[in-house]
Order: C-alpha cells, then sequence, then structure tokens
C-alpha cells in the first residue's frame, strides 16, 4: 500500500511559488475588486479586465454605482456573461453598502450579498490581505485538487471541505495557488515535464508514469 502524503509539507512549493501573486482580475482598490468578483462569475478574467476601465470610469466608486439604473449600467457591461442578474447584485450591493469604507472584511458578511458567494467572498478577503477564513476553489482548482490527490470528486464545496480538513488554517492560500498552477502547468492537457508537484502528484503517479512505461 502507497504511503499517504502529507500534504500539509508536499503543498508548500506550490504556497511558496504563488504566495506573493496576485489575482488575474486588474482591479486597482477593493471596490473594483467586489465588482469585478461579481462580474467575473462564470465568465473570464479577461472578458472582465477588458470592460473594466470604462465602467469604474462611469462608476469610480460605491456611492457612483448605488446611483446605476438598468439603463445606465447595461450599456458598460452588455458583452458579460448574465449581465441583466449581475447588474442586479451590483446595484443591491451598492445600495446595501453605500460607500466603500463599508465594503465587508468577513466570509459572514460578504457572503450575505447578492452575487458573492463562497469563492468569491475567500478572493476578496485574500486579495484585501485578510486571513483566510475558507479555500478558493474554482474550475482550475476542480481539475487540480484529484488530480494531485489532495481531495476527490467536481463538487467545489466538497473539494474546499476536504481541503480545509487536511491542510492548516495558515495554508488555505493553496487553493488560490492550485488555481494558479491550473492555469499555467495543470492544464486540460498538463505540462508534466515542467511541474514541481510530480513527486506527490497522484495523477503524475497512476496515469503519466504508466503511459511511459508503455
Amino acid at each position: 500500500m502507497p504511503a499517504k502524503t502529507d500534504w500539509p509539507k508536499a503543498i508548500q512549493p506550490l504556497l511558496k511559488k504563488y504566495k506573493k501573486t496576485k489575482h488575474p482580475l486588474e482591479y486597482k482598490n477593493i471596490y473594483q475588486l467586489v465588482v469585478m468578483v461579481v462580474l467575473s462569475a462564470q465568465d473570464s478574467d479577461r472578458n472582465i479586465n477588458n470592460i473594466a476601465p470604462k465602467l469604474f470610469e462611469a462608476y469610480p466608486d460605491m456611492k457612483a454605482l448605488s446611483r446605476a439604473t438598468e439603463e445606465t449600467l447595461f450599456p458598460f457591461i452588455s458583452k458579460v456573461r448574465n449581465f441583466a442578474n449581475k447588474a442586479q447584485w451590483l446595484m443591491e450591493i451598492a445600495k446595501t453598502i453605500k460607500t466603500d469604507k463599508n465594503i465587508p472584511q468577513t466570509h459572514e458578511s460578504l457572503t450575505a450579498l447578492k452575487g458573492i458567494g463562497s469563492k468569491s467572498a475567500n478572493v476578496i478577503l485574500r486579495e484585501s490581505g485578510k486571513p483566510a477564513e475558507g479555500v478558493i476553489v474554482d474550475l482550475h482548482v476542480v481539475r487540480v485538487a484529484p488530480r494531485l490527490g489532495i481531495a476527490t470528486g467536481a463538487d467545489p464545496k466538497k473539494i474546499e471541505k476536504q481541503i480545509k480538513e487536511i491542510l492548516p488554517q495558515k495554508d488555505w492560500d493553496a487553493g488560490m495557488a492550485m488555481s494558479f498552477h491550473g492555469r499555467e502547468i495543470c492544464r486540460p492537457k498538463p505540462k508534466c515535464e515542467i511541474c514541481l508537484m510530480t513527486p506527490v502528484c497522484n495523477y503524475y503517479k497512476t496515469v503519466i508514469k504508466k503511459l511511459g512505461k508503455k
């Protein structure tokens, strides 16, 4: 029977590599981050980065956004997937928060807002420099975590729960590290030849090595 992986130790190279890497959303302050995180659900970071400059020129802060209407907001976000619902969420968030200084700083208070789920709240807290209250699990992590063997299945909530049980809270940024790893190395067609996680990767040991032996 193979030895069980010591994940708190095994995940350290990945944490070290991406520790200071900023999220791909090109935000300039926490207000912009909140808006862009809401807009990025089921859409690409690249698309949100492209529409952001004109949006924030028109709505530079939460106070300005609180005065938005569908008629004035739609033209700026019409290229975003599910933009009509997201406009409603943003307008409700802005009317609730009112000013930038009132932006919540905890997972519980962030997820109480329309359009902000657990993953989005975890991203906002990370980029705000706050201690992790959860593990970021996006589509990249859903691919990478089971490949590594640190989690199983394809349900983001279950994957987050497994990682939180395996790693100490100080290492919960492993979610974002795995996301970056999935974007760069562990892509749908993985670049195993340059991956630093192959010594502990279940996918590499059970699939790639066996293919190499044939």
